[in-house]
C-alpha cells in the first residue's frame, strides 16, 4: 500500500478509538456498555489480535527474550491510560476528549525532555506556550468547558499513555513488546473487577458494547499500532509526531458524523492553537537537532 494510504488509516483507526469509546460509553441514560467492561474487553481482545500478528508475522523470532518482552510497568501504563479513557468519555464528547488526551501526551513527552535537560529554542517554548495557554482555556471553567472530573480523567489517560511511549522508545522489536504489554494488562483487569464490586459501582454489557469494545481493541487499537509502527520506521518520529496532529480533527468529525456532536467555538479555536502551537515547537526541534 502507498505510504500516505498506510499512514491515513492509521490516524482513522486512532480517531476511532475516541468514536468508539464515546459510543459505547457516553450518550444516554443506559450506556451499551460500562466503562470498566469496555476497558476489560478492549485490552483482552486487544492482546488476542496483537499475539495472532506476532505468531503470523514471525515479530520476535530469533531475539533475546529480554529484548522482545515488554514490562509489568508498561503494561501498567497501558491499563491506566485505557482505564481512564473509558471512564472520561462517560461525560466527554469525542473531539474534546481526543484532543485533551493528545495535549496531555505531548505533554508528558515534552515535559520528560527538558526533565532530561534538553533547551528548547525561543521559537519551540513559542509554540509549547501558546498550545498549552489554549489547553488551559478549553478545559476552564465556563458555558462551553467540558466536565471538570472527565476532563481530569482523561488526562490522566493522556499522561499514562504518555509514560507508556517514553518507555516503548528505541525497542528493538514494538510490535512483540506491544503484544506482551497487551497481554500483562489483562491481568490488571482481574484487581479492577474487585474495585468496581467494593465502590458498587455499575456493570451493564450490552451486545452492541460488547462487540463496540472488541472492534477498539483488536482492530483500532490491535491492527491500528501495527500499522503505525509500520509507517513509523518509513517516516520517522518527527514527521509521527506532526502527523498526529490529524486525530482529534477526525475524532471530532467522527463525533459529528457518528454521534450528532456539535462544534463550539472554545472547541475549534482552541484546537487550532493547540495543535498550530504543537506543531510549531515540534518542527523548530527538529531543525535544532
Amino acid at each position: 500500500m502507498p505510504l500516505f494510504l498506510l499512514t491515513c488509516l492509521t490516524m482513522i483507526a486512532f480517531a476511532a478509538n475516541s468514536v468508539l469509546g464515546r459510543m459505547a460509553t457516553g450518550p444516554g441514560e443506559m450506556p451499551l456498555i460500562d466503562p470498566a467492561s469496555y476497558s476489560a474487553v478492549r485490552l483482552i481482545s486487544g492482546a488476542v489480535m496483537l499475539a495472532l500478528l506476532v505468531a503470523v508475522t514471525g515479530s520476535g523470532a530469533g531475539r533475546s527474550p529480554r529484548l522482545q518482552s515488554g514490562s509489568w510497568s508498561s503494561a501498567f501504563a497501558l491499563f491506566a491510560y485505557a482505564v481512564a479513557f473509558s471512564y472520561a468519555y462517560v461525560a466527554l464528547d469525542t473531539g474534546i476528549g481526543a484532543l485533551i488526551l493528545f495535549a496531555s501526551v505531548q505533554a508528558t513527552m515534552i515535559g520528560w525532555s527538558l526533565k532530561e535537560g534538553d533547551r528548547p529554542s525561543p521559537l519551540e517554548w513559542l509554540g509549547l506556550i501558546v498550545a498549552f495557554g489554549a489547553f488551559i482555556w478549553l478545559v476552564s471553567p465556563g458555558l462551553s468547558a467540558p466536565d471538570p472530573m472527565a476532563a481530569a480523567m482523561m488526562a490522566v489517560s493522556g499522561i499514562a499513555w504518555g509514560a507508556y511511549s517514553l518507555r516503548g522508545r528505541g525497542l528493538p522489536d514494538p510490535l512483540k513488546a506491544t503484544a506482551d504489554n497487551f497481554m500483562r494488562s489483562a491481568a490488571f483487569v482481574i484487581p479492577l473487577g474487585g474495585v468496581v464490586m467494593i465502590a458498587q459501582l455499575p456493570l451493564h454489557a450490552s451486545f452492541n458494547g460488547f462487540m463496540l469494545a472488541i472492534a477498539s481493541g483488536a482492530v483500532t487499537s490491535g491492527l491500528g499500532y501495527a500499522l503505525w509502527y509500520r509507517v513509523l520506521r518509513k517516516i520517522g518520529a518527527t514527521q509521527g509526531a506532526i502527523v498526529q496532529l490529524t486525530v482529534p480533527v477526525i475524532a471530532a468529525i467522527g463525533g459529528t458524523l457518528f454521534l450528532a456532536e456539535g462544534w463550539t467555538l472554545r472547541l475549534a479555536v482552541s484546537s487550532l492553537l493547540i495543535l498550530g502551537g504543537v506543531a510549531l515547537a515540534t518542527i523548530a526541534k527538529q531543525r535544532r537537532v
